[in-house]
């Protein structure tokens, strides 16, 4: 089974974060191939910024020619996994979702613990489109940028412990890690909280590993059926990009490699 994991930003060193928690989580077997898009914001906090990022990844989906099982998109809170459910024939599994889903199963109510405030308007709306915010505690933002989260990890961790502390002190009976940023740093808080503490890249790997196991996939018969063929001009953006080695060559395809220049 190959799942591919992609980060909606175009840090490479966060796709290398994000790859590492995603291989630990996943059973023998499983292949994780992780990548972002070839342009797009660095970071995304926010509405504007999520909507480029959107385009991006799926223009990524769309001029990828390495086959996957499955599709995990490690963005918290951001549009776009219903556009890739329309492009691929292969589930596509959201952490902000997988998290929320695996944190009920854990407790009665559960909180998340994110980046920057502004987000936190962001994720209660996904939450609520996916029906998954009438159980949940609290959303609150621990003041850090997405980039900040690499630049002081002991301080990040702290930082994100004292949130969680505050949002179980709301109710929250499990925490989930609201930032892509954030892979890998759920034992560490839950040490510490004493809570269980939800890492989604982790929860969607399992979960997508669960649903190609058992044969299962996107349902094409309504609201996901494949996009109408029509004329989009200048589409797949990728072949239009000048990326160093002439208009629409294709990246290094080595998914395994340790930098994520696909």
């Amino acid at each position: 089974m190959r799942i591919l994991v992609m980060n909606p930003n175009t840090t490479a060193s966060m796709t290398a974060s994000i790859r590492a928690t995603a291989s630990a989580a996943a059973a023998p077997g499983t292949e994780i191939l992780a990548t972002e898009p070839l342009w797009g914001p660095v970071s995304i906090e926010g509405h504007f910024e999520g909507y480029l990022s959107a385009a991006a990844v799926l223009d990524r989906l769309a001029t990828l020619d390495t086959p996957f099982d499955a599709l995990v998109m490690a963005g918290f809170g951001e549009p776009g996994r219903e556009g890739a459910q329309e492009l691929l024939d292969v589930p596509v599994l959201d952490i902000t979702e997988s998290a929320a889903q695996m944190a009920m199963m854990l407790g009665h109510a559960y909180g998340v613990v994110t980046t920057l405030d502004r987000a936190v308007p962001q994720i209660q709306d996904r939450l609520l489109t996916a029906g998954l915010l009438q159980r949940c505690a609290g959303v609150r933002g621990t003041g850090l940028g997405v980039l900040e989260l690499e630049e002081d990890p002991e301080r990040t961790v702290e930082v994100i412990i004292e949130t969680a502390r505050a949002v179980v002190r709301a109710g929250a009976e499990v925490i989930c890690l609201g930032c892509g940023g954030m892979a890998g740093l759920d034992e560490k808080v839950a040490a510490e909280v004493g809570v269980p503490v939800v890492d989604g890249v982790a929860a969607a790997v399992k979960f997508a590993e669960a649903v190609v196991g058992l044969g299962l996939a996107t349902s094409r018969s309504r609201s996901f059926a494949p996009p109408r063929p029509k004329v989009i001009g200048s589409w797949p953006l990728s072949t239009h990009l000048d990326l160093g080695r002439g208009q629409g060559s294709p990246r290094n395809t080595d998914f395994s490699a340790q930098t994520s220049d696909i």
